[in-house]
């Protein structure tokens, strides 16, 4: 994958972007981030070193070229729900805040703390769902990429964002339980 150049990179996506009609941005930057939307901005990013280290993990199945076209319609999938993600900034601003007021170790020993911690995660699925089903509704349309390996790529998108869900979900619950058990 290193025969990739950041401009080869960048043509693929934005070809897709073009496919859609859609206009919006596109630009580079080193945040560590295969790809994201923003929805202040309305600027689809893409991290060039990432995205080719998280194509590697399909490249034995899926073709480089295929899995940035599946990425890409799924941040227009966001672009699509940008007036939900801006109704979500004040509570999205909430979480920022709590972040920044507390320690790791005070927000993952103190149940109120981590139950935003827990909303938020479900507000994040919740978008990032949206995002998949509104990509595939692209894709549709467009047929750049097999229903079958879009499945595939959308399930191991999802998959992180729930395993980490989950995790943090069961030591909510390990909490609470530990809470009920203590004296009055």
């Amino acid at each position: 994958m290193q025969q990739y150049t950041n401009q080869y990179l960048k043509e693929i996506i934005h070809s897709t972007i073009l496919a859609t009609g859609m206009n919006i941005e596109l630009k580079q930057d080193y945040t560590g981030v295969n790809m994201s939307y923003n929805f202040i901005t309305h600027i689809v990013s893409f991290d060039a070193n990432r995205l080719v280290e998280a194509a590697a993990e399909f490249s034995n199945i899926i073709p480089l070229e295929i899995y940035i076209n599946a990425l890409t319609l799924h941040e227009l999938g966001h672009a699509l729900d940008r007036p939900a993600l801006q109704a979500s900034l004040p509570r999205t601003i909430d979480f920022f805040e709590m972040r920044n007021e507390n320690s790791l170790n005070e927000i993952y020993n103190t149940p109120s703390l981590l139950s935003m911690i827990i909303e938020e995660h479900i507000m994040n699925i919740a978008f990032e769902e949206t995002a998949w089903f509104n990509a595939e509704i692209l894709n549709n349309k467009l047929q750049l990429v097999n229903i079958d390996t879009f499945k595939k790529i959308k399930n191991h998108s999802l998959s992180s964002y729930l395993n980490n869900y989950r995790e943090d979900l069961a030591l909510f619950k390990e909490i609470q339980d530990e809470a009920e058990l203590l004296p009055a």
